[in-house]
């Protein structure tokens, strides 16, 4: 077996490991509300955003093929495949995507052990530019498409990360103010009792959405890998059984829960009312669904923190924690050059062994990171029992000290 396969089969592997800490770190962005006003127990939301987020993988390609072709120059200005990237083995390139997948893989597990929602989308970017950077200098990333068309990194994965979350904030603004006032004068449990029902069809909507648009960046790497090792041409399709293991990665993901962050966005943020849990659920759907369409890969967690944000602000009187939202935001300026930094990095170690010890280095030190922060995360476990617990004034920091029975197993 030579290097290059070798190292072709752990990048689909950490492409794979990669999306499932996406399912789990995003499972709250579809049901994170409906949980937190009640309008499905914790168990059955994860197992239905499971099931969507593995129908949604198979709704469109678009997604994929920005990452397959959008972030990284592979090809020379002819359009013909660059002889050293591509083909032959492809080990420079295998090497950069195995780096950039360890930045992306480590900045989640941080993120999620602090509770944070920040970006697996922008990890995974950060952490590829970081290494093609290390790796194949500046020049290497797309930043820009040629001539007038809105491409590469800029175009594709910048300014969509930008406008996203405004746009999120304004249509959930918007729609929850809309839906208080038609509901005017109709009593409260009434009205409560209907908008859950509601919440479970916009959750489902979000769900479906975000496997139609995260699951497929992982499905783009992996093609990528393929073309780089010579074992796949078409830079317009993705292969099938890729299609296939990518979905099923994010579902895994997606059912075990990633609890800390469900209880960030569920009960940090804002506190939550059945009519805001719906229309918030519904701008988000509305967002992700137009971009996946139109191939922009943007940030499913972004913009369903916005909508959350929006529908706190849409509804008078209801208390916007700001500081909260200020942690959120600080994680989402510094997720893609975090990730970038540690992709460098990763890909900076790797290249001082070379050969199959430089990629085995890279999966070792992201193995002790990750069962590191693992064990980090049991000294204050937070599951499906305790995620609605009420918000104290200490979590606002992140540092949550919610009681939880020592026999009780925790999963996340």
């Amino acid at each position: 077996m030579t290097p290059e396969l070798v190292l072709l089969i752990l990048v689909v592997a950490t492409a794979l490991a990669f999306d499932f800490t996406n399912g789990f770190h995003d499972t709250a962005n579809a049901m994170a509300t409906s949980i937190a006003t009640r309008a499905l127990t914790p168990r059955v939301a994860v197992a239905l955003c499971a099931v969507l987020n593995l129908v949604g993988a198979f709704l469109s390609v678009e997604v994929a093929l920005t990452v397959t072709n959008a972030i990284i120059r592979i090809q020379n200005p002819d359009g013909t495949p660059r002889a050293d990237l591509v083909g032959d083995g492809g080990y420079p390139l295998l090497l950069v995507l195995l780096a950039g997948l360890g930045g992306a893989i480590v900045w989640n597990l941080f993120t999620w052990l602090r509770g944070l929602p920040s970006s697996s989308s922008h990890a995974m970017f950060g952490g590829l530019i970081g290494s093609t950077i290390a790796g194949l200098g500046i020049g290497a990333v797309k930043w820009v498409g040629t001539g007038s068309k809105l491409d590469g990194v800029v175009g594709k994965v910048i300014l969509p990360g930008l406008a996203s979350p405004a746009i999120a904030i304004l249509v959930a603004m918007v729609g929850t103010s809309l839906v208080f006032r038609i509901s005017r004068g109709v009593a409260q449990g009434l009205m409560d009792s209907g908008f859950r029902w509601g919440q479970v069809g916009t959750a489902s909507l979000v769900s479906l959405a975000h496997g139609a648009n995260d699951a497929q960046k992982t499905m783009g790497v992996i093609t990528l890998a393929l073309i780089a090792h010579g074992s796949w041409v078409d830079t317009q399709s993705i292969p099938w059984w890729v299609k296939v293991s990518c979905a099923l990665a994010i579902a895994l993901g997606t059912w075990l829960g990633g609890w800390r962050i469900i209880r960030t966005m569920g009960k940090g943020l804002v506190e939550i009312s059945p009519p805001q849990g719906m229309a918030a659920e519904a701008s988000s759907a509305a967002v992700i669904l137009s971009s996946s369409q139109l191939g922009f890969a943007l940030s499913t967690t972004h913009v369903a923190t916005g909508s959350i944000l929006g529908s706190g602000l849409g509804r008078k009187g209801a208390e916007v924690r700001w500081r909260v939202a200020a942690r959120m935001g600080v994680a989402w300026l510094i997720t893609l050059p975090a990730a970038a930094l540690v992709g460098a990095v990763m890909w900076l170690l790797a290249n001082f062994l070379g050969g199959v010890l430089g990629p085995m280095l890279i999966m070792f030190v992201m193995g002790v990171l990750a069962v590191w922060m693992w064990l980090h995360a049991q000294r204050a476990p937070i599951g499906h029992h305790n995620v609605n617990d009420d918000w104290e004034a200490g979590d606002d920091d992140g540092d949550s000290q919610l009681a939880v029975q020592e026999s009780e197993p925790v999963v996340s």
